[in-house]
């Protein structure tokens, strides 16, 4: 990808927000047409999204490679959640609970991809599809539990393991594994649901934004999680990833998709379990924005 394609990637994700933001201030979704918006990117666009996503070649060869990816994603979250556990402790609930979520869900699968095949070519793509992996799981394990208050850790671990994006990493990683291939019908009906994850998931963010004063989008508390997302945890990770001995295929890919902006599921879940919806959508679009400028500067400085 060239960094003109970069652009027009960013771009097209503000495009689509655009259309959603219209619908808002149009009064085209209004409670109920958001409401159930929400539903459809969580409960089918975005496992259809997360599905897909798993049905990448998985063989002896690149074994390895994955392992070593995959690792390195792992670590990555884990520092990142612990991370989320320091830096917000001087905002109230609602905002902490969106800040954290912000910090270990980034929009490295939608825009991450792209950008890491366009920068570092095949191996890129297929690193960076591996990446995900626990970005996927801790999104929907660790990133609900910002979310979902339940009594005891039984009811807890149940409405996280049943939550249909959680189903379908399993069900994605077990297709990955095996490499069983389904009936062409449901190759087609995952392609193309998951085909509508991007725009109905950034068009409901636009509708959230129609609601928030354009004033309030950036603020002292959003330019704080900007730094956090998209300079701070991407130069810990080129320094881990040095230290660690890390080859520079692996160190480019992990810093590029540790330098993606907030994903638009911050907005979304924050929606869909009443926290501050509002501030969430101004973290993702005033990430977004300013990731216009630090994310072509870290692929200049990487490749």
């Amino acid at each position: 990808m060239s960094f003109s394609g970069l652009f027009q990637t960013q771009g097209m994700l503000f495009l689509l927000l655009l259309i959603g933001y219209i619908f808002g201030k149009k009064g085209l979704a209004d409670g109920t047409g958001k409401n159930l918006l929400t539903d459809l990117v969580i409960y089918v666009t975005l496992p259809g999204s997360i599905i897909k996503s798993f049905q990448i070649e998985f063989n002896h060869q690149i074994l390895i490679a994955c392992m070593t990816i995959a690792i390195a994603g792992i670590v990555i979250q884990t520092g990142s959640s612990v991370l989320g556990m320091f830096l917000y402790n001087h905002y109230g609930d609602s905002k902490k609970k969106v800040l954290q979520y912000a910090t270990i869900c980034s929009n490295a699968g939608i825009l991450g991809n792209p950008i890491a095949e366009g920068i570092f070519g095949q191996m890129g793509m297929m690193y960076a599809s591996i990446y995900v992996i626990p970005q996927r799981i801790f999104m929907w394990s660790v990133g609900l539990t910002y979310f979902t208050e339940a009594p005891d850790k039984k009811t807890l671990f149940k409405k996280v393991a049943t939550h249909p994006c959680i189903l379908s990493v399993f069900i994605g990683f077990f297709l990955m594994v095996t490499q069983i291939q389904l009936p062409e019908v449901l190759n087609v009906t995952i392609k193309n649901i998951a085909g509508a994850n991007t725009f109905l998931a950034m068009a409901l963010v636009g509708v959230i934004l129609s609601r928030v004063k354009m004033k309030e989008l950036v603020d002292r508390d959003t330019i704080y999680y900007a730094f956090i997302r998209l300079v701070f945890i991407p130069l810990l990770v080129y320094v881990g990833c040095k230290l660690a001995g890390l080859d520079d295929l692996v160190t480019g890919v992990s810093v590029v998709l540790a330098a993606m902006p907030a994903a638009s599921t911050t907005a979304i879940i924050a929606s869909k379990y009443k926290k501050d919806e509002k501030f969430a959508t101004r973290c993702v679009v005033s990430s977004t924005l300013l990731s216009l400028v630090t994310v072509p500067v870290w692929c200049l400085f990487l490749v």
